[in-house]
């Protein structure tokens, strides 16, 4: 994508290019793989979407950036892109933080962080308070090890953009 500002014209067109990817790839999936593809999308932002984003706003302590796309999207499930990519709806990150509170991200900058997505294997997408996004390496965010794949919210986006359209492509996962 091009270096348009983040926002929710950014927003819109980096789902019209995963959408793009994932028509192209879901129309030969079942006769490449044996079986129909699940269902792949980026849901837009319901009512409950933005109540739960709005409540996001006031009690996290997330990026701004999440903000934005929690206003345009209600999540992302994409379960038969390689392993999958999920990210998780503002009301299930509030949940999740409400039920097992923040996950600890030992040599991150600020080490708080809240789950914000996860692939298809159980391995954890965080979001820590100055806006990098970590992937756990294992499927635990107890005692996890984190490696950092994204400076920031938008980074990570379009990280998920190239593996979309890679797999789309060629059939082989991208680097998440």
């Amino acid at each position: 994508m091009d270096q348009l500002p983040y926002s929710a014209a950014w927003l819109s067109r980096w789902r019209a290019e995963i959408t793009d990817a994932v028509s192209a790839m879901t129309s030969t999936f079942e006769l490449t793989y044996g079986y129909p593809p699940g269902r792949n999308e980026i849901r837009p932002a319901d009512r409950d979407d933005l109540r739960a984003a709005r409540e996001y706003a006031r009690d996290m302590l997330g990026s701004d950036e999440l903000l934005t796309f929690y206003e345009s999207f209600g999540e992302v499930v994409l379960p038969d892109v390689g392993n999958g990519y999920f990210i998780h709806s503002a009301r299930d990150v509030l949940h999740r933080v409400a039920e097992e509170g923040y996950v600890f991200i030992p040599l991150a900058d600020d080490p708080h962080g809240m789950v914000i997505g996860s692939d298809g294997g159980g391995i954890l997408f965080v979001a820590d308070w100055g806006g990098a996004i970590h992937r756990s390496q294992t499927a635990s965010s107890h005692a996890a090890e984190f490696d950092r794949v994204a400076e920031d919210f938008p980074e990570f986006l379009d990280l998920i953009r190239r593996s979309v359209v890679r797999f789309a492509e060629t059939g082989e996962p991208g680097c998440l």
